[in-house]
């Protein structure tokens, strides 16, 4: 595992469409998904600890924040080929475990994530109602802790998504959000050896 931050895409970007094959057996789009409010938008996987460390509480925060119009995509973009724990297989299984209550798409191709350029596991992004890009960055200052043999626990702070939550906060109430973003911090995206880049 490399540890990864986010490359934090500018500000003001706007999201780009995709349409991928989701845990459903569906292609799911990313209009189909967009909330009225806002939109988030999770580069995440089955294996890295980081996103195990949040993924209940992510599960949780979206159960919330669907309701009040903000939509949210997982994006899986992994290379599966060399990673068989993050396959389709057993994304499939992974949602169902997580209970998460969005969709679950699979980037076999990795060109949704090379568009956003997004970097690690997780890698989070909150798109306004225009699908204008008003926050990127950690879910909350919670970490993983490893403690041997590449073995991790949670740390003694639980997730709770408080970054994530009060950007949500602020779009939802019409104010705005900070500007002082946080990284997140993750396990690398594995790219496939031929786009193997850095960042």
């Amino acid at each position: 595992m490399s540890l990864t931050p986010s490359n934090m895409l500018p500000i003001g970007t706007r999201a780009l469409d995709f349409i991928l094959p989701s845990t459903e057996g569906t292609a799911v789009d990313l209009a189909s998904q967009r909330g009225d409010s806002g939109t988030v938008i999770l580069f995440i996987c089955n294996h890295c600890p980081y996103v195990i460390h949040i993924a209940d509480a992510l599960a949780k925060t979206a159960r919330e924040y669907m309701p009040k119009g903000i939509g949210f995509v997982a994006i899986n973009s992994n290379d599966a080929s060399e990673f068989p724990e993050d396959s389709m297989e057993n994304m499939i299984r992974e949602k169902q475990n997580r209970n998460y209550p969005f969709p679950y798409l699979f980037d076999d191709s990795q060109e949704v994530a090379r568009s956003y350029d997004a970097a690690c596991t997780p890698d989070i992004y909150l798109f306004n109602s225009d699908l204008r890009l008003v926050y990127r960055g950690q879910f909350d200052e919670s970490r993983p802790q490893r403690i041997s043999s590449g073995n991790y626990v949670s740390r003694h702070e639980k997730p709770t998504g408080k970054d994530l939550r009060a950007a949500m906060d602020c779009l939802l109430q019409g104010i705005p959000i900070t500007s002082d973003q946080k990284p997140s911090i993750g396990c690398n995206i594995k790219w496939k050896p031929d786009i193997e880049r850095v960042g």
